[in-house]
Parts: C-alpha cells; sequence; structure tokens
C-alpha cells in the first residue's frame, strides 16, 4: 500500500538525482568549452554548448520536484503532481533547441570546409566527460525506476545521450589527429541527432502523461488484478491516469445482485487495497452495479 508521505518522499529523492546532474553539468559546461575553444575542437565546443543547457533542464526538473510537493489547495484540489510532468515537457524542449543549433553549427562547418584537427587535449575532456556522465546515467536510472518519476526518467535519458555525446565527440577529435579533420564536424552532426532524438523521447512520454494517457497493456493488467478476486463477476469498465508518476484508476465491476450493500462495499474495498498493492497505485475508484 502506499501512502501519500512515501509519494512526497520519492520526491525529495528526485531531487539529489536532478541536484547530482545540475553539478555534473556545471563542472563540465565550463571545462569542456575552455577546452573546445582553446583545442580548436568543433564537436567539444558542441559538447559544451549541450552541458549549458542541460544546466537549464536539471533547473526546471528541480523547480517542478519541488512544485510537486506542495500540498492539495483550494485552486488544486488533487494537488501538484503534474508539475513534474511539465517540467520534463519543458525540458524536452530546451533539449531540442540545442539539439537543432548543434547541427545547423555543424553542418555549417563541414560544408564551408572550416575544420582543423584539434589539439588532443580536447579527446581526453571528452573521454572524461563520457566516464563521469555514465556513471550520472546509471545512478538516475535506477532512481528513476524506484521513485516512478518522469521527470528523473528524462534527466537519466538526457545524462545518457550526453555520454553518447562526449563520446561522439572524443572519436571525432581523435580521428581527426589521423589525418580525417572533417570527422570533428561529422561527429557533432552525429551529436546534434542524439540530442534531437532524446528531445523527442521525452516529449512523447511526458504529453502522453499530460494528455492522461496510460498503456493498453497496463489497463489490462489492472483488469487482470480485478478479475481475479472471485466475487467479482465482471470487469466493465477500467480507466487510469497519472498525476505526475501517481496512478489514479477508476474501476466499475459487476457484482452478484443478491449480496447486500455491506458485502458490496467490502467486496469494492478489497478490490481498491488489491489494486494499490499490485500496481502501485495512489488512490482507485471502485464503483459497483449489479449484474444483469
Amino acid at each position: 500500500m502506499i501512502r501519500l508521505e512515501e509519494k512526497y518522499q520519492d520526491l525529495r529523492y528526485g531531487e539529489r538525482g536532478a541536484l547530482l546532474s545540475l553539478v555534473t553539468y556545471m563542472i563540465l559546461a565550463a571545462l569542456k568549452l575552455t577546452i573546445g575553444i582553446y583545442a580548436g575542437s568543433i564537436a567539444l565546443r558542441a559538447d559544451g554548448f549541450n552541458n549549458v543547457t542541460d544546466i537549464v533542464v536539471s533547473i526546471a526538473v528541480l523547480i517542478g520536484l519541488r512544485v510537486s510537493q506542495k500540498p492539495p489547495d483550494k485552486d488544486h484540489p488533487y494537488g501538484h503532481w503534474k508539475a513534474e510532468s511539465i517540467a520534463a515537457l519543458i525540458a524536452s524542449f530546451i533539449i531540442m533547441v540545442v539539439g537543432i543549433q548543434v547541427l545547423i553549427d555543424a553542418i555549417s562547418s563541414f560544408y564551408t570546409g572550416n575544420y582543423h584537427a584539434p589539439d588532443p587535449i580536447a579527446a581526453w575532456v571528452g573521454g572524461f566527460g563520457f566516464v563521469v556522465m555514465m556513471f550520472v546515467y546509471l545512478y538516475n536510472r535506477k532512481l528513476a525506476k524506484k521513485i516512478n518519476s518522469q521527470a528523473i526518467d528524462s534527466v537519466a535519458k538526457d545524462n545518457l545521450s550526453d555520454a553518447l555525446v562526449s563520446l561522439g565527440a572524443t572519436l571525432g577529435i581523435i580521428g581527426a589527429q589521423f589525418g580525417i579533420a572533417w570527422l570533428d564536424p561529422v561527429l557533432a552532426i552525429i551529436v546534434g541527432l542524439i540530442i534531437c532524438h532524446t528531445a523527442w523521447g521525452i516529449f512523447r512520454n511526458s504529453s502522453h502523461s499530460l494528455t492522461d494517457g496510460v498503456s493498453e497493456s497496463e489497463l489490462e493488467q489492472i483488469e487482470a488484478t480485478t478479475e481475479q478476486i472471485e466475487q467479482v463477476l465482471s470487469v466493465k469498465r477500467v480507466k487510469a491516469r497519472y498525476y505526475g508518476n501517481n496512478l489514479i484508476v477508476d474501476l466499475v465491476i459487476e457484482l452478484d445482485q443478491t449480496i447486500s450493500f455491506t458485502e458490496a462495499h467490502n467486496i469494492s474495498t478489497l478490490v481498491e487495497n488489491q489494486v494499490k498493492q499490485q500496481h502501485q497505485a495512489l488512490d482507485v475508484h471502485v464503483h459497483v452495479e449489479p449484474q444483469s
């Protein structure tokens, strides 16, 4: 059974992941931009600018997680849980803008021939960024699964794309050392595509949640759980939606028309508790109808 305080505690845990990403991005952005300019690496500079926007994304997620912890009020009787999904949606827009800008700069450099082999130190910085971001990604991925947070999941996906960006930049810089100078802008183009792909994935998931979307398989699993209860003759309707990372379920079940009101109430309570336990639902509403 999930208690409300546990859900708020999960949001506080989520802040740790966003803070870890924020501090890491601030350090890496300063390092990559400085060395990228010094070493003359287009790919490393693109990686650095990517981390700059990641700072904004991390701040947006932190704000979303903090707002989500606010208790219900007159204007928000169901609470502020969806602020978390809104933060993920905002993050997707920021990431997409950066990805497009990186693509424009990289393609422009490639076609104008404005590229040369960067200083080898850029490769070391890129490799360092890859290793660091992989550790941050693994931490946030585990945290997102533990607390079932869309915002932290979007941060984790962004962490992974950042790690791949750093890896791509490093490979481009290494290739340029062997006389393939055009590999640096080409890898920057690939970096831009990865960023845009990440943005689309985050946008798709957050917008799906904000429009009360729930996967068909999840609804089928909830229905199957309900039907396992012996007294439930059939499930007429099952609906569900998410408030942030909280699942809310609405069920219409049919019971034997000869049972008493008290028995019907006890069975509906049993259904509520079973669905909450099996599917980590925050709230379950059960409507009972007599089987005709």
